[in-house]
């Protein structure tokens, strides 16, 4: 990866905690099914993980296809548009997704002091909770600052976008 730069080997890896993040929900999912039935035994704490572990991987997730374009978008006007209209389309749906990510952060510091204060734990081991509603709130904030970057370079270099709409501008 010779030539990157450090922001770009950033984003690299917020998708690779992404991605081993969904492998270990995929792998404790796996083994807590196989021992469940194989041997009639439960992993400990294996659904408050898994639930927990879930809101990380959505929160990262949200990251990664904000900043890739990746999401879900409706075109039906943005098909007509010529290159610059398209440009201030995607620069201000970008604007406005930041502004919502914000505020749902925002809201998720509120849940993660309250379990915090709370001393939150899970059912079988009594392990706290909140280093993972913590972890999942790092993925937003990671996903405000993504969004800032996907903005920046859509207004200054659409062609560096790596998916989504300034793409195919150029």
């Amino acid at each position: 990866m010779a030539g990157r730069s450090l922001l770009d080997r950033a984003i690299d890896w917020v998708e690779k905690v992404a991605a081993a993040f969904l492998a270990v929900v995929t792998t404790l999912t796996f083994v807590a099914v196989v021992l469940r039935y194989a041997i009639a035994w439960s992993v400990p704490d294996a659904y408050d993980f898994g639930r927990l572990l879930l809101g990380v991987i959505v929160f990262w997730g949200i990251a990664v296809a904000s900043y890739r374009g990746d999401h879900i978008t409706v075109d039906l006007m943005w098909n007509f548009l010529g290159p610059r209209a398209r440009r201030a389309v995607d620069v201000f749906a970008g604007v406005v997704t930041m502004g919502c990510l914000a505020v749902f952060a925002w809201m998720t510091t509120y849940k993660v002091t309250t379990v915090w204060r709370a001393h939150g734990t899970t059912m079988d081991l009594g392990l706290p909770t909140w280093p993972l509603y913590c972890t999942a709130w790092v993925g937003l904030a990671l996903s405000i600052l993504l969004m800032l970057v996907r903005i920046a370079r859509q207004i200054l270099r659409p062609a560096s976008l790596p998916a989504g709409h300034s793409s195919q501008l150029e």
